[in-house]
């Protein structure tokens, strides 16, 4: 009897909250994939024995019930009817369970956010700034000329205008306007204000503005970042509510000039000023700490902290003190440390990742930090992750050790990383030293941080280079007739196939195939029922009745089609041995997800013989 969708799809409503615990729905070739609010409010028992439901697990803050090929887009379509909900992407339901995060990874998460965007900026300046640096210090002659001093411009304008960067950026994640949130920006770095950088040696009192009660130190934030993030996160609050408040007619004019008002005015009297009040005890206890190995440790774990709070710059005046006192400057191999392995850390998950956009991001981050530059390997990367973060800081902290009992040093300040042999006054130990801090996080990264990505499989030797025909042998057989083999390949039992649904043969008796070949053939003569918006499954219907599933590789739904192609349509007839899709293997490979092809009858309950290859 045919499945009563608009049942299937009611019980579901009613046994998982009702329409006000959901937060997303969509769904994929096999499973209606939720996002539920409050999980108590689930009765999975009744779930599990719906009519269409063939079972359900819970994943990455989904909640995902198998209803099979052909069916699931019709239920899901009766789904969104009764609730009222619109489709959702699978990128949109991504984002609602992201949201059931626990608390400490919601408060990271803006700041990936906003530095994801930006980090081909920072990136290329990050590299640029620490070769052209190092160039300069290798060759005095190039230092001088105007080839440098262009090169210069060019390498640090990201960082001169971070800021600016970042609040546009702030400005888009936090849901504002993005030219009132690059106003803000940029008024903190305005030129009429004394530069952040140039603080420490300006001679005479900082002058101030008297503005209502509070005297406010006309000093910019050249180099922060986490005061830019809270100016504009409140700019945006203050702008949604004028929105909602002012009339239409004067929405225009009152707006943005008193949101831009009231932002400006918090954030150089209170943000800026509680941040300048961290600097400064900050710096007041790394000139304590920097001075013995259990300080230099704790140093070397906090510093990437400062980095993210945007106060690490201001360390110069702690070099700078230290090269006019003894002409020494041993902080730097504290700092050089926790950039390393900064690094260290950001290279493992390069290397480690599964994802090539994870890999896109973290191998050239992780060179700018061995130059340096950390700011993209941190934020873009291992605080995104923060195991990483975690290992960096514990790299960070051995290596400051081993920095604070040889008493090495360097002759000046502001270079770090790999740079830093130009400065240092032993490269032997100096080397020691980056070894340590970025191997202990690169060993350590590996060891805890694991990519939720199924397991990777080998490429292909070589691709393909010509068809090798429709299979002889038989996959499955019935008393109605035999399903032969849809792809070459060897044939597994579906104990074995990397996915929980399939191997439990949920959707029905099942194998795997290990192919070969990256062509799928009509098992039978017969019609085809559905095929995947994305071409890597297809729903087949036998002449003699037997209705099947063919999905290529595991996940493969989340490469949007990118290396699948259809040779057929839904309702074509096709013969045995006929070519039905296409697919790379290698793409499957690079994309990190296992090509076994899974075929399954889904309709195996009407046969009392079912025999399965393996």
């Amino acid at each position: 009897m045919a499945l009563d969708y608009r049942k299937c799809a009611q019980e579901i409503v009613d046994h998982i909250g009702g329409r006000e615990n959901v937060a997303q729905a969509a769904h994929c070739a096999t499973r209606l994939r939720l996002v539920i609010k409050d999980n108590s409010k689930v009765d999975k028992e009744y779930l599990d024995n719906v009519e269409g439901v063939k079972g359900m697990f819970e994943s990455n803050g989904q909640l995902q019930l198998i209803i099979g090929t052909g069916t699931v887009n019709k239920v899901y379509d009766e789904f969104l009817d009764i609730t009222g909900m619109t489709a959702a992407t699978k990128d949109d339901v991504k984002a609602a369970a992201a949201e059931k995060q626990p608390l400490w990874k919601k408060l990271l998460k803006p700041i990936g956010d906003v530095f994801v965007p930006i980090l081909p900026a920072i990136v290329a300046s990050g590299l640029m700034m620490g070769l052209v640096e190092a160039l300069g210090k290798a060759l005095p002659g190039f230092a001088g000329s105007d080839w440098y001093a262009f090169l210069d411009m060019v390498a640090n304008a990201a960082f001169v205008f971070l800021p600016g960067i970042v609040a546009i950026s702030a400005a888009r994640v936090f849901g504002g306007n993005i030219f009132l949130g690059a106003v803000i920006g940029l008024l903190m770095i305005h030129p009429n204000l004394i530069n952040a950088w140039s603080v420490a040696s300006y001679e005479g009192a900082i002058p101030t503005w008297n503005i209502f009660i509070f005297p406010v130190q006309q000093t910019g934030y050249q180099g922060h970042v986490i005061p830019v993030m809270i100016a504009v996160f409140l700019m945006c609050q203050i702008e949604k509510w004028l929105h909602k408040h002012v009339p239409e007619m004067l929405d225009l004019f009152i707006t943005p000039l008193t949101t831009v008002l009231l932002t400006s005015y918090i954030t150089f009297t209170i943000i800026g000023p509680v941040f300048a009040q961290l600097e400064t005890w900050v710096l007041a206890g790394a000139k304590v700490l920097v001075r013995n190995p259990i300080g230099a440790c704790a140093m070397g774990a906090l510093y990437p902290w400062t980095v993210v709070m945007g106060l690490h710059h201001m360390y110069n005046v702690i070099e700078a003190g230290m090269l006019a006192e003894s002409g020494l400057n041993t902080w730097m191999p504290i700092a050089s440390a926790a950039n390393f392995a900064q690094f260290g850390a950001c290279l493992a998950v390069g290397l480690k990742a599964r994802s090539n956009k994870t890999k896109a991001i973290a191998v050239p981050s992780s060179m700018s930090a061995a130059l340096g530059i950390t700011e993209p390997a941190i934020f873009g990367v291992n605080m995104r992750f923060f195991k990483p973060f975690l290992a960096g800081m514990v790299g960070g902290a051995v290596g400051a050790i081993f920095g604070a009992l040889t008493g090495i040093g360097a002759s000046a300040y502001g270079v770090t990383g790999i740079p830093g042999y130009l400065t240092i006054n032993n490269p032997l130990l100096y080397t020691i030293l980056l070894a340590i801090s970025g191997g202990i996080a690169f060993v350590l990264t590996n060891m805890i941080w694991h990519e939720d990505e199924a397991p990777k499989k080998e490429a292909p030797a070589k691709a393909e280079v010509k068809e090798m025909g429709a299979p002889d042998a038989v996959a499955l057989t019935t008393e109605a007739g035999v399903v032969k083999a849809p792809v070459n390949g060897k044939i597994i039992p579906a104990k074995e196939i990397p996915d929980p649904v399939f191997a439990e043969e949920t959707m029905g008796p099942s194998v795997g195939i290990e192919p070969t070949e990256g062509i799928v053939y009509a098992p039978f003569d017969g019609q085809v029922m559905m095929i995947f918006p994305t071409n890597h499954a297809i729903g087949l219907k036998a002449d003699n009745g037997m209705e099947l599933l063919i999905h290529v590789g595991v996940d493969t739904v989340a490469m949007d089609g990118d290396g699948f192609a259809a040779f057929v349509k839904q309702d074509d007839m096709v013969k045995a041995g006929q070519k039905l899709l296409s697919f790379d293997r290698a793409k499957i490979a690079a994309a990190n997800h296992p090509d076994t092809v899974i075929v399954a009858l889904t309709n195996g309950t009407e046969y009392s013989d079912v025999k399965r290859a393996a």
